[in-house]
């Protein structure tokens, strides 16, 4: 068993043009005066992280972790979500998902196709220089307009799907290799990599590439209705990283699991602040504690009633009251006596 580590925050929604939220040293400050011990850094915020300088200059990265421990903060992954989605994109996305690369590649998609794989090389290199071994990623999308088939899908189709997003990213995952860091792909609704079984197909698809893991957010299983702590017995091995957000379905007579296209606070299934959905954190915590995933327990906050503020400064306690010390002893240890191999056969009844 192994301790999680945490709490830490994913600096992803509180970027912001006002103060403390518009740069690093005010978010530092921010989340270590809340009670947090590391920061996620999405990679795309340039006011976070210069990923290119990061990929070339191991001097940069001691300065960043220098700067960020300053505020007795650690970095505790990096992420590249929004490049991973670019790396596979059906056309049908392509105006939408534009917006996450720069304006000299809008309406040039293999272009930013190759930009967004540039980025994730970056990405494999600017880890390591920062002393880390785990990534986090979204797998891009090329069946998701497929997943629920009308017309019905030709036979072969998904196993060419499969196919062409793995020739895509083993490149990448090569890269990640030689620089001993994982890949956690966060299975998320809209990905092609969205459940467990998309997660052993894309396994597959790679040949079982070793750098293949899991970023583990049980909210987007709510969504699915999943169930999230099967999910954690199945694949434990691969959860390399763990996102603590909350989430809520609630269907009626008039929605369910596809939200009539509302907008979120409508929805029958819906993100929330930690604590106030329905994700039974407990047994999570002792689940991924029992298998020893070295994980950080990083909250993710995304919720259409609650501030992100106030989100913030309830997540640190609220991780902190689920952290779990793990035991380095059995609790009837105090009942056992010494044993050698004929004390055994006596109790076995064969020493005659």
């Amino acid at each position: 068993m192994k301790t999680i580590k945490g709490p830490a925050v994913f600096l992803a929604q509180f970027i912001d043009e006002k103060e403390p939220f518009n740069s690093l040293d005010g978010l530092c400050k921010w989340a270590s005066g809340l009670g947090y011990k590391g920061i996620q850094i999405p990679t795309w915020e340039p006011r976070l992280i210069d990923l290119k300088k990061a990929a070339e200059s191991k001097n940069y990265c001691d300065e960043l972790k220098g700067k960020i421990e300053s505020y007795g903060l650690e970095i505790t992954e990096l992420c590249t979500h929004l490049q991973g989605q670019l790396v596979a994109v059906h056309p049908a996305y392509d105006k939408m998902f534009d917006n996450f690369a720069p304006k000299e590649l809008h309406n040039k998609p293999k272009e930013r196709t190759d930009w967004a794989i540039d980025q994730l090389k970056s990405a494999a290199k600017a880890t390591r220089n920062l002393g880390l071994d785990v990534m986090g990623t979204f797998s891009g999308s090329l069946l998701w307009h497929t997943s629920h088939p009308w017309p019905q899908r030709p036979a072969g189709l998904v196993e060419l799907g499969f196919k062409e997003l793995a020739e895509r990213w083993v490149p990448i995952l090569n890269e990640f290799d030689e620089q001993d860091v994982d890949v956690c792909y966060e299975v998320h609704p809209g990905e092609d990599v969205h459940d467990g079984v998309t997660f052993e197909r894309f396994l597959e698809a790679t040949n079982n590439h070793k750098r293949v893991n899991i970023l583990y957010d049980p909210s987007h299983f709510v969504l699915q209705q999943l169930d999230y702590i099967e999910y954690i017995d199945n694949y434990h091995e691969f959860i390399k990283m763990f996102h603590v957000k909350d989430a809520e379905f609630n269907p009626t007579g008039k929605k369910g699991t596809f939200g009539g296209y509302e907008d979120w606070i409508n929805r029958a299934g819906r993100y929330r602040s930690p604590g106030d959905g329905q994700v039974d954190f407990r047994t999570i915590f002792s689940k991924l504690t029992q298998y020893g995933c070295d994980v950080w327990a990083v909250m993710e906050w995304e919720c259409c009633i609650k501030s992100p503020e106030q989100g913030a400064k309830e997540g640190a306690p609220f991780i902190q009251s689920h952290i779990i010390q793990a035991t380095e002893k059995k609790f009837d240890d105090f009942a056992g006596t010494e044993i050698n191999e004929e004390r055994l056969k006596q109790l076995l009844g064969t020493n005659s």
